[in-house]
């Protein structure tokens, strides 16, 4: 099916949302099911959740895909921050566009999320009512990436030490996600194979991109440390969900988180599909392990949207 791609804003908690929206071809005439897609941390509209959102309008579904606040193309200070809230509250803020589209059927919305952006998807969708069905692709838990990847208290107290600082006109500090380079990480001594396959795609042309400059404004960690995107999913995700991951586990944990979500969530229609011999990498961008997932979603949304 060919599709028609659309540069468009919306207005997110008082700043403009850069996004991309999908329309299968002719579909401006009727009413259609849409699919918000979100990306994960350190991402862009034009990497994985594009391609997701891409793939799932070929098969039919109105989808769009944005910037984060404060990131890539979206506007919002200050740049580069990763704050969940504004994550979450971006969700919103994309089905209120969508809900002032004559072509979508505003009870037939889903949301889909990639990675950190399956954690965000997670936790909008339970109290975010006009969201019908929830689909995840290696969904993580950033607050429980982040705080087991440092030491969270010495961290706190240097973001808070950082804000002083920072509040009295000092330099804003702007630290990178990853290593900038297979180089750079092999020096630190990294050979987990998130880290490993995160370099191989931020960073060469396999997935880099100008709106994803490897760039977070450290005072965020304050943020992301003190959130969990699965509190009170036993009580609040009932929608529909569908979760995917590859076996081959990492240092992210989206083969943990996802094993985690699918146990606790109070979702009565429930899937989770486990790849074999997948990273969580290759369900970015591999065409063979992405086109099982994209199969697995369109069935899904087929059947809840």
């Amino acid at each position: 099916m060919n599709i028609v791609q659309k540069k468009v804003r919306f207005p997110a908690h008082g700043v403009s949302a850069a996004a991309i929206l999908n329309i299968p071809e002719n579909a401006e005439k009727t009413k259609n099911p849409a699919i918000v897609c979100v990306h994960p941390g350190s991402s862009c509209k034009e990497q994985t959740a594009g391609g997701y959102a891409a793939r799932l309008t070929e098969n039919g579904f109105v989808t769009i895909v944005f910037d984060a606040a404060c990131q890539g193309e979206s506007e919002g200070e200050p740049r580069y921050a990763e704050i969940p809230a504004m994550r979450v509250e971006d969700i919103r803020c994309a089905v209120d566009y969508l809900v002032t589209l004559e072509f979508v059927d505003e009870n037939r919305i889903g949301v889909l999320g990639v990675c950190a952006g399956g954690g965000y998807a997670v936790n909008a969708a339970m109290t975010e009512r006009r969201i019908k069905a929830v689909g995840t692709v290696v969904g993580a838990n950033i607050g429980r990436v982040q705080r087991e990847s440092c030491n969270p208290i010495q961290v706190l107290e240097e973001a808070a030490r950082q804000r002083t600082l920072e509040a009295r006109g000092g330099e804003p500090l702007i630290t990178n996600w990853i290593p900038c380079s297979q180089e750079e990480r092999e020096k630190a001594g990294i050979q987990d194979i998130d880290i490993v396959e995160a370099v191989d795609y931020y960073t060469t042309p396999r997935g880099q991109s100008p709106n994803s400059p490897n760039k977070l404004k450290f005072t965020s960690m304050d943020s992301m440390l003190g959130f969990d995107a699965f509190h009170l999913v036993e009580e609040l995700l009932t929608q529909p969900l569908q979760i995917i991951i590859g076996d081959k586990q990492g240092a992210f944990g989206s083969y943990r988180d996802g094993q985690e979500l699918y146990r606790r969530a109070a979702s009565t229609d429930k899937n989770l599909l486990v790849l074999e011999g997948v990273s969580h990498y290759d369900l970015y961008d591999q065409p063979e392990p992405v086109g099982r997932a994209v199969g697995q979603l369109t069935k899904f949304y087929n059947d809840y949207l």
